[in-house]
């Protein structure tokens, strides 16, 4: 058969070669007249391989598959016969270890684990609390979340995702906190992929979420180990993705791409104002300028007079309508915005601030905008900075536009129409079947405590909107107050 290990040395080389396809970096090393060692250069631990297993190869008494498994000090050595068995586990970093006259062969795993050393995320900083992120190794993530949660509960499934790639997905969630179904969803749209390949978990989220086509994320992409950890024991389930640094969290409300997992370091009349402040920002970024366009095109009589003849006077040398005016000007933040993202860090600081400040006075002296439009559109860009969630805000910047045109051609009629089209569509997601919108649709009054505003922790049940967790800790909370009265006594 195609698929059996070859008895003769020699034939198990060429078979492994040709699967291979003649790699450059394959390595048949020749320990005995009988023994054979097989692997890939620079996927195994070369010093392990010196010291632990070619000194005991040369020096074992009776050479078979069952003895040298015996005999090698390593944590993963297993017997196969098939061929395949034998290339898909030398491409993770195993030695194949092959005996003259026997059709199987010794698979001793000894993967070398190239990766870059822990470092503060980049997308989620926070001031008070953890500054550990992930990084691209699956094995070191998985470690990271042990350590934060030492739980026999915590479940931990590996599946494999990719023809070509054959990408390696963990997926994580705590026995008895996490629904099943919803456990049983999220394995199932993973194995039933059939796709060629899968690098990032950005990728994945997009496969699997419940509706691909709409622009609102409907999982969280996280690169913080303690949110991470803080989702499982809310009910959630996580998913890494080994060569990604970031994970995802799933079902995920609208609400709570909004929150950040320093809200919960801070004293809550601070987070609960903190909060507070982002909704306020996610209103003006979507719809201040929009308001602008649609008062100066239809609605002149809304402004007030004191403030009426000051936009005469900034708008009185400029030569566009102005949508065009609102237009151009978020053409020029977004460009501004990309080209310091994708220029190095120092050399983006710099485009970015010399830039604006450059670009927004030419534009102003040269006629081309007014001075009140320049503040509008800079608190409007301020204001998606705010939202705590980088997916969250590309969508908050892709909106405006469309909101701005329907302003600029139909007035506050098209800014309603907007926020309609809007509040239908987002009533319409799911994510993992539940309410996109939960806990205000539909009502569940019980979890508004950490939705909008956050509670003091001592009256917050862990209990997240959209996980409909079997065990909840209204015990622990209800223990928690007692004894604090107790204390009081």
């Amino acid at each position: 058969m195609n698929g059996d290990i070859e008895s003769s040395t020699k034939e198990f080389v060429k078979s492994i070669t040709k699967k291979l396809h003649s790699p450059a970096d394959l390595v048949t090393h020749y320990v005995t007249d009988t023994i054979t060692v097989v692997f890939i250069e620079n996927l195994i631990k070369e010093d392990v391989l010196n010291e632990k297993i070619l000194p005991r190869l040369q020096n074992i008494n009776e050479e078979t598959p069952t003895i040298i498994q015996k005999t090698l000090p390593l944590p993963q050595v297993s017997i196969s016969n098939q061929l395949n068995m034998c290339i898909d586990t030398m491409l993770i970093g195993a030695v194949i270890i092959h005996i003259e006259g026997y059709s199987q062969s010794v698979l001793a795993e000894i993967p070398t684990i190239e990766s870059r050393t822990l470092s503060t995320p980049e997308n989620e900083s926070q001031v008070i609390g953890s500054q550990v992120g992930f990084n691209e190794s699956i094995s070191t993530n998985i470690s990271l979340i042990r350590r934060y949660i030492m739980n026999p509960n915590l479940c931990n499934e590996k599946l494999k995702v990719g023809k070509q790639t054959n990408t390696n997905i963990a997926l994580l969630y705590i026995d008895g906190i996490a629904t099943e179904q919803n456990v049983n969803t999220v394995r199932q749209r993973i194995e039933s992929l059939h796709i060629q390949d899968l690098l990032d978990s950005t990728m994945l989220s997009e496969l699997i979420d419940d509706n691909s086509l709409s622009m609102f994320p409907q999982m969280l992409l996280t690169e913080r180990p303690d949110r991470f950890c803080d989702g499982l024991l809310s009910g959630k389930i996580g998913i890494l993705v080994d060569g990604s640094s970031m994970a995802i969290l799933c079902p995920y409300s609208f609400i709570e791409f909004f929150h950040s997992r320093e809200d919960k370091n801070l004293r809550w009349p601070v987070a609960t104002f903190v909060r507070l402040l982002r909704f306020a920002a996610l209103i003006i970024s979507i719809f201040f300028t929009p308001l602008y366009v649609a008062s100066l095109t239809f609605h002149y009589e809304v402004i007030p007079q004191p403030l009426l003849v000051p936009l005469s006077e900034s708008r009185a040398i400029v030569p566009f309508p102005p949508i065009l005016e609102a237009l151009f000007l978020e053409l020029i933040i977004e460009l501004l915005r990309e080209a310091g993202a994708r220029l190095p860090t120092k050399i983006g600081q710099t485009i970015g601030i010399v830039g604006g400040i450059v670009l927004g006075t030419a534009a102003v002296q040269a006629g081309i905008t007014s001075n009140i439009l320049i503040i509008i559109i800079a608190l409007c860009a301020l204001s998606s900075f705010t939202t705590p969630n980088y997916m969250m805000g590309n969508v908050i910047r892709v909106l405006r536009f469309p909101i701005i045109i329907l302003a600029g051609f139909w007035g506050y009629y098209g800014i309603i129409l907007a926020f309609c089209a809007l509040i239908i569509h987002l009533l319409r997601q799911t994510s993992l079947g539940a309410p996109y919108m939960s806990p205000f649709y539909p009502p569940r009054f019980k979890n508004w405590g950490d939705s909008i505003i956050r509670l003091p922790i001592p009256f917050m049940i862990r209990k997240s909107p959209n996980a409909r967790v079997s065990n909840t800790d209204d015990q622990t909370v209800s223990m928690t107050l007692e004894g604090k009265e107790k204390v009081k006594e």
